[in-house]
């Protein structure tokens, strides 16, 4: 598969992540690592690659690090950095600060048992196990200094004193903090909400709970998002039946549109996964305790072992409220480019902020992406440092079912039309979204490497009109790309 070179650096086809040609360093995410660089000579029509094995053999490089000479650490009330989450923006702020020589301590708490792992992966992968899911081994933590705080949760934060105070009464001093609390699933509020075997998917243990429960049995999933669609592909082989509830006439509406949606519901429905749509759940019934029916607004009735919910999330910034940090009327911290709260020092990142999205004139967005949480823990880190780095990544995401892909760059919100190249039927297509005459969003399936393309094209600043779009649609029975490249007409 081709990878899209552009600018000095090379964009892979599938995840969006970027790696300078001369370096092999990563420069936009998403992953944690770079690619080793080899010497290459060319003489005549052959190539020469001079390469070491153990390089070739682990295909991946860790940049160098600095490690943390703080006197302190372990054991004090006072931290140099404290970053609150440990997901992608928390993790990769940590490693930022660590590759550009930082070596005073650093603090990482979470609420979770577990060392940062890969959370989007849950809802793909229902059987994963923590250890599978880790993005980094313990031992990188304890090489490294930077202390893991697990089951940590933090109930106040007074910026005028700098210091957290943990749920346990501790408290930690900071010099530089950084938000990064994700957010929280929201669940179902209605009549039996209490009843056993019903999930929000967000932990290990919540996903293999799952698993096990739907086994050979019947497994209904209220919200037919990405999360929700990604459960009910994975369970098709293993429950009995699967059935979606969703309020929208088709998935990923909002998203990806009408018509892709569309497709991509009937490819669930050959793959024997059931639709309720346009409706929502009135009634978990139980017998003993346990889930046994969902009963849905038509008064239809679903045979139900376990129901998994996937009807959103709220950011998770509740124990800010007491704080002098702004939080938006949504719950939101808002943070300018550099990832800087209102208040000097404190900066935040990832699935709970919004944020200036540089490519639409700087529209506070919010845009819970993995690939996005990465590259707002980088900013963060660099600004803590005095950088002045700005946060200008695309937006690039994707998801597979049925051992299909579905790639995505850009921001669509407020689309109001969608181009599509190829054939829909067959699942192999491009979709342009559209607002006004300008391309904000593309989507495809069976298409690599288009949205790499267009993520960077939108990188460079060169916007990408509806025109040009039309012209390929009408004229490109081949699928050639050069136009968007500016190459060929």
């Amino acid at each position: 598969m081709a990878s899209v070179l552009s600018r000095g650096r090379v964009r892979c086809p599938w995840h969006g992540a970027c790696f300078n040609i001369s370096t092999g360093d990563l420069e936009d995410f998403p992953g944690l690592d770079s690619l080793h660089k080899f010497q290459v000579k060319i003489e005549k029509e052959k190539v020469y690659v001079r390469a070491s094995k153990q390089a070739l053999q682990l295909q991946r490089r860790t940049k160098v690090m600095a490690k943390c000479i703080s006197p302190s650490a372990g054991h004090s009330s006072s931290t140099n950095v404290l970053i609150v989450g440990a997901g992608a923006a928390g993790l990769v702020c940590a490693e930022t600060l660590r590759q550009e020589g930082f070596s005073d301590r650093i603090v990482l708490c979470t609420l979770d048992r577990h060392l940062p792992y890969d959370r989007p992966k849950l809802s793909k992968s229902l059987d994963a196990q923590p250890e599978q899911l880790a993005l980094r081994p313990k031992e990188f933590f304890r090489a490294y200094g930077i202390e893991v705080l697990t089951e940590a949760q933090v109930v106040t934060v007074d910026v005028r004193n700098k210091k957290v105070v943990f749920k346990d009464g501790f408290k930690l001093e900071y010099s530089k903090l950084l938000l990064a609390p994700g957010s929280s699933p929201k669940t179902l509020s209605c009549k039996g909400k209490e009843v056993e075997n019903v999930f929000t998917i967000r932990t290990p243990e919540d996903a293999n709970r799952v698993v096990r429960l739907a086994r050979g049995r019947n497994a209904v999933v209220v919200g037919a998002g990405f999360l929700g669609m990604e459960v009910a592909a994975y369970l098709t082989e293993k429950a009995h039946s699967v059935s979606v509830v969703e309020l929208e006439e088709t998935p990923f509406r909002r998203f990806l549109g009408e018509r892709v949606g569309r497709a991509l519901m009937k490819m669930f429905e050959n793959n024997r996964v059931k639709f309720y749509m346009q409706t929502e759940v009135s009634e978990l019934r139980a017998q003993e305790g346990k889930l046994k029916e969902v009963v849905l607004k038509s008064s239809k009735v679903v045979r139900a072992d376990v129901c998994v919910v996937g009807i959103g999330a709220v950011p998770a910034t509740g124990f800010l409220r007491q704080s002098s940090i702004n939080l938006d009327s949504r719950g939101f911290i808002p943070v300018n480019k550099m990832m800087q709260t209102n208040v000097p020092g404190v900066f935040a990142a990832g699935d709970a902020v919004t944020f200036p999205l540089a490519w639409r004139n700087n529209r506070k967005v919010n845009i819970p992406h993995w690939q996005m949480a990465h590259a707002q823990g980088r900013v963060a880190a660099q600004n803590m440092l005095a950088q002045e780095a700005e946060i200008s990544t695309v937006p690039y995401l994707w998801t597979a079912m049925f051992g299909k892909s579905l790639r995505y760059a850009g921001y669509g919100e407020g689309f109001d039309d969608v181009i599509i190249q190829g054939d829909l039927e067959e699942l192999k297509f491009v979709a342009f979204y559209t607002k006004g005459d300008e391309v904000i969003a593309v989507a495809s399936m069976n298409y690599d490497p288009i949205v790499s393309k267009v993520a960077e094209v939108l990188a460079s600043g060169r916007a990408i009109r509806k025109r040009e779009v039309e012209l390929f649609v009408l004229h490109s029975k081949t699928g050639d790309m050069s136009w968007l490249t500016g190459k060929g007409s």
